[in-house]
């Protein structure tokens, strides 16, 4: 059984490179995501990408539907089968007309579910409750988040762990808790990995073992004193390769390891902008304009990152109130975390970043790693997570 981990992050500009690399326009590093979504959604590319753009043009959609329905939302979700579209599921009686709205010159589907049983801010509320509880009540814990299907918990289990039927097992946690909980049994554990935005980072643990890493944006204080993140549990002392083999020592600002946090931030980059690795082969380059909030991100948001190991993948969000178990958050795991769908997440990716075209999203943090090591989902911390004074470095 393998574990399930926080990756380590490569750095997201390349200072100095002797191979200047291609830099996209913000155009092409969409396009270049849509080729991915193209082939994992089995459709044209060009409707790919127009999809893509829905995505980002449906953001100030959602906050807008967020406000309007927060008495009664259950979750926000984006569809992508049999069509692109937005889905609002709502608690309460009253069901509101389904609609086309346009932003940004697109057309937003949003269909509307009713009658969910319970809100949002509910269960965040009974899952920060009772975070603490659920590893004692539930044998083989592996963490738990909202549930955007049906606005009760998702609880991940170990299987063998409880010789109860599925069935029992979520009736039981219901009468505990009031609310809907479907238990998804995952043959994975959580666990810190190993750190090297999409650049190759290298340091060595207190106990002398060897560590590479993901980094994942360059970020600037008001002052302009510039720096870039990669996890919190990478060594403190990490040095930055190159593709042509440079080496430069990247002293560590601060590291931030706990609840919602796994960052840390190391200065030393030198002249270094606002752009992250868009490739495996790291030949070339995409500007990050803009990031994303945790509130913005949706249950099937189609996300990408460029990791050490895994290279260049994308995929679908699944949750975006996860609260990975054990102590990997220096104690209990807060339930900010943000889950992505497999099968890319391998060691080394830790601190990578998460994007859509030269949008930013989190940081990667680790993944759950199924027997022969395939992994079932990753989980990002969100960039507005950040350190104080702390900001994703974006290109104008």
């Amino acid at each position: 059984m393998r574990l399930l981990v926080p990756f380590l992050a490569l750095l997201a500009a390349a200072p100095a490179l002797a191979a200047e690399p291609v830099r996209l326009t913000a155009e092409q590093a969409l396009a270049q995501d849509a080729e991915r979504y193209a082939a994992i959604f089995a459709i044209p590319p060009a409707e790919a990408l127009t999809r893509l753009k829905q995505q980002q043009a449906s953001i100030a959609v959602t906050e807008r539907l967020r406000i309007q329905y927060r008495d009664q939302l259950a979750a926000i979700v984006i569809e992508h089968r049999p069509s692109w579209g937005v889905v609002v599921r709502l608690t309460g009686r009253g069901l509101p007309a389904d609609r086309v709205e346009t932003e940004q010159g697109l057309p937003i589907p949003i269909r509307f579910e009713s009658e969910l049983p319970s809100t949002r801010a509910l269960a965040l509320r009974i899952l920060d409750a009772e975070r603490g509880a659920l590893p004692r009540l539930v044998p083989g814990y592996r963490g738990a988040g909202v549930d955007p299907a049906t606005g009760g918990l998702l609880v991940m289990q170990r299987p063998g762990a409880d010789p109860r039927p599925v069935s029992v097992a979520e009736q039981a946690l219901y009468d505990r808790l009031g609310l809907p909980v479907r238990i998804r049994r995952l043959d994975a554990v959580m666990t810190n990995s190993a750190a090297v935005g999409g650049g190759r980072v290298e340091g060595t643990s207190a106990d002398g073992r060897r560590w590479r890493c993901t980094t994942g944006f360059v970020v600037r204080k008001a002052t302009g004193e510039l720096g870039v993140t990669t996890a919190a549990h990478c060594p403190d002392s990490l040095s930055w390769r190159g593709p042509d083999g440079e080496e430069r020592l990247l002293p560590m600002a601060g590291a931030w390891g706990n609840a919602e946090h796994d960052v840390q931030v190391h200065t030393g980059v030198g002249p270094a902008e606002g752009v992250v690795f868009s490739d495996a082969a790291k030949q070339s380059v995409r500007p990050i304009t803009s990031w994303a909030t945790r509130p913005m991100t949706r249950s099937g948001d189609f996300l990408c990152l460029r990791g050490e190991s895994s290279g260049y993948a994308c995929n679908v969000v699944e949750l975006t109130d996860f609260a990975p178990s054990g102590d990997l958050c220096g104690g209990l795991c807060a339930n900010s975390w943000v889950t992505v769908a497999g099968p890319e997440c391998r060691r080394g990716d830790s601190g990578a970043p998460l994007f859509l075209g030269t949008i930013a999203y989190g940081v990667l943090k680790g993944g759950a790693y199924l027997q022969g090591g395939t992994c079932a989902f990753s989980y990002y911390q969100s960039v507005d997570y950040l350190p104080d004074g702390w900001r994703v470095a974006t290109v104008r």
